[in-house]
């Protein structure tokens, strides 16, 4: 058996059609273009890339995005009187500060200083604290990306077994809200845990986030399973790979996403529908 590639890509291409479409009836009713704030810290390759690739999602949408690109030296008050600024800007919806932070920078502090209905990375702790109640306002990104990966392919993962593989703030731990939301049964691995392939093993649906490349083996993954890799790692050679031994995982699972081309364009596409819901909910204030 070689699984089915999940292809983000291609459904991410499909999300940011319908928010264009979205766009264009909103200017076509008299109403501004949603904005986009983006601020990048420091001179980090990956970051930078990153940054590139969502200014050039925004033109393609026809939002209006901002750029701020500040020195690696940038003092955190600096920075903070940024965000304030942004924060009472009327035409600005959606804040995001690209992380990693350099290390003069706290980024919990960062991120808890924009207004949670502009959190459009879905951080803040509000926005998180409101996803566990079921009434989430912005939704993290790449959690949410997943979801959509998931309903896209017709994956039910209603009392499904559902393994998560890492804890962090920005993927496991919304992760895990999502997929208890949508009534899996979820088990979450973390650097603590004991006999981890034996919890992978036991999986209906993987999903892995530690930024270990080839963290979780192949061997691990339950016949039939769907795997969801969010990890994305250059080795020494340039070639991306993920956190799952991708060529051995495949000969196991149902269906699987590929590194790259699975997760990361479901998080850019998600991040501008979270932008596109700002903006509504900011025209509905005013």
């Amino acid at each position: 058996m070689t699984a089915q590639l999940i292809n983000g890509k291609e459904i991410s291409q499909q999300r940011l059609q319908l928010v264009a479409q979205q766009v264009a009836e909103r200017q076509a009713a008299g109403k501004r273009a949603p904005c986009l704030a983006v601020i990048l810290v420091g001179n980090d390759p990956a970051s930078a890339v990153y940054v590139r690739n969502k200014k050039l999602a925004c033109e393609k949408v026809g939002f209006k995005s901002l750029s701020y690109e500040l020195s690696e030296d940038t003092a955190q008050d600096k920075l903070l009187s940024l965000i304030d600024e942004l924060n009472t800007n009327a035409d600005v919806d959606g804040i995001l500060v690209q992380l990693p932070l350099p290390k003069q920078i706290d980024s919990q502090t960062v991120l808890e200083r924009i207004v949670p209905d502009k959190d459009v990375d879905g951080f803040h702790p509000y926005n998180v604290g409101r996803l566990a109640v079921k009434m989430p306002l912005m939704r993290p990104c790449t959690p949410k990306g997943v979801m959509t990966l998931l309903e896209s392919y017709g994956i039910d993962v209603v009392g499904k077994k559902a393994v998560v593989v890492g804890a962090s703030n920005i993927v496991g731990r919304p992760q895990t809200l999502e997929l208890l939301l949508a009534r899996a049964t979820v088990t979450v691995c973390h650097s603590k845990t004991q006999n981890l392939a034996e919890e992978v093993g036991s999986a209906d649906i993987v999903v892995v986030g530690v930024g270990i490349p080839n963290f979780v083996k192949g061997a691990w993954i339950k016949p039939g399973a769907v795997v969801i890799d969010v990890g994305i790692n250059r080795l020494e050679d340039g070639r991306l790979c993920g956190d799952v031994e991708f060529d051995a995982a495949k000969e196991r699972a149902a269906m699987i996403t590929p590194v790259p081309g699975g997760v990361g364009p479901m998080t850019i596409a998600t991040l501008l529908e979270n932008t596109l819901q700002a903006a509504e909910l900011h025209d509905s204030k005013n």
